[in-house]
């Protein structure tokens, strides 16, 4: 069943810092300070010059548990399209790695022996390898001076590492040529959403509150409009469970719309609720909020969400190009964002998260 959000929570600034106990408020609106941190760390590390290697002949994504797999999905998201390389998605690296690859992982696990074992392998096989992750125990071992790493430099709490994440491969991306995306904007808009989104604004200026209030006592399906919004969905979906103990359905929306019955369910549901709906004895159907996610732009896009509002008319549509400027890495990256504060203040004001634990800032 749903959660009951506390409304009233969230427009209060001191209950909300009271409650957050762990930070989590703060440690996500560090997502600019990673990605710029993250760019610091690939200029020390000399990362351009390092993958000015040529055309690679793969690029494989390595998928970890955590936000791994959400990063590794948004990048394939953003270059699968145009890119004249072949991008795999993979849980391991694969035993056919060679010299003319490269391959990209993202880890908060200093001991995931798996991980480590294929980067070894990996870079002993003449690949180059560029991790995303500390230094410390068997991965950051598995190197052995042999690729390029990256190592955190902003402490944050592992579920909350996806911007470092996704500034590691859009560089690595860059620097291969494989994208041209503005990583400088894209930590720029980062903070401009944490700073939309501070615990001191109301609800209905906040664009994270206001989220959370749309999916409080609700079934959330969160349905993507293309390939990117889709990714973006995933991480969402995470970020629901992680910090809210949410589940969400989370699917393309023309395959969303192949299954009837949730389909027919949600038409007749996910329009506002009946104020004078008493809670104990309307329970016939689930209440579902549908959310149709844009990261698309111009003519076709527009279109795809004309079509998807006509289907779905009580569905809302959450799109970052209608508020922000930015390429799509950039709205990708800022929805995310969106998302995981959307959590954080769900988790919150149901008590589903808080409570004890701390991190420790550091100085990036």
């Amino acid at each position: 069943m749903p959660m009951v959000l506390d409304d009233t929570l969230l427009d209060d600034p001191a209950r909300l810092a009271e409650a957050d106990t762990a930070g989590l408020l703060r440690a996500a609106a560090m997502a600019g300070a990673q990605v710029r941190s993250t760019a610091e760390a690939a200029a020390d590390a000399e990362l351009a010059d390092r993958l000015d290697l040529g055309r690679p002949r793969a690029l494989v994504l390595v998928v970890r548990p955590g936000v791994s797999r959400s990063v590794a999905r948004l990048l394939y998201a953003l270059l699968a399209p145009a890119c004249p390389v072949p991008v795999l998605v993979s849980e391991a690296v694969p035993p056919w790695i060679g010299a003319l690859d490269v391959v990209f992982a993202h880890t908060d696990d200093p001991f995931d022996r798996e991980l480590a074992a294929g980067i070894e392998r990996a870079a002993r096989y003449g690949a180059t390898v560029v991790l995303s992750g500390p230094s410390e125990g068997p991965v950051g071992a598995s190197l052995a001076g042999k690729g390029i790493q990256l190592v955190p430099r902003v402490a944050v709490p592992p579920e909350l590492t996806f911007a470092r994440g996704l500034a590691a491969g859009l560089l690595t991306a860059n620097a291969l040529g494989l994208l041209v995306a503005d990583v400088q904007l894209l930590a720029d808009q980062l903070d401009s959403e944490a700073e939309r989104a501070h615990l001191g604004r109301d609800s209905f200026a906040n664009p994270a509150k206001a989220l959370a209030l749309r999916l409080a006592d609700r079934i959330p399906l969160l349905w993507g409009l293309d390939p990117i919004a889709v990714s973006v969905a995933q991480h969402a979906g995470y970020a629901l469970g992680a910090f809210a103990g949410i589940v969400a359905d989370i699917a393309d929306y023309r395959q969303a719309l192949t299954r009837r019955a949730l389909r027919q369910a949600a038409a007749s549901s996910s329009g506002e609720r009946d104020i004078f709906a008493d809670p104990d004895f309307d329970t016939d159907l689930p209440n579902y909020r549908v959310l149709l996610l844009a990261v698309h732009s111009g003519p076709a896009a527009d279109a795809v969400r004309h079509e998807a509002s006509n289907t779905l008319p009580g569905a809302g549509v959450v799109a970052p190009a209608d508020e922000i400027v930015g390429d799509e890495p950039v709205r990708a990256g800022v929805l995310a964002l969106r998302f995981e504060l959307a959590a954080v203040y769900l988790g919150l004001a149901t008590a589903t998260t808080g409570g004890g634990g701390h991190y420790e800032p550091a100085s990036a």
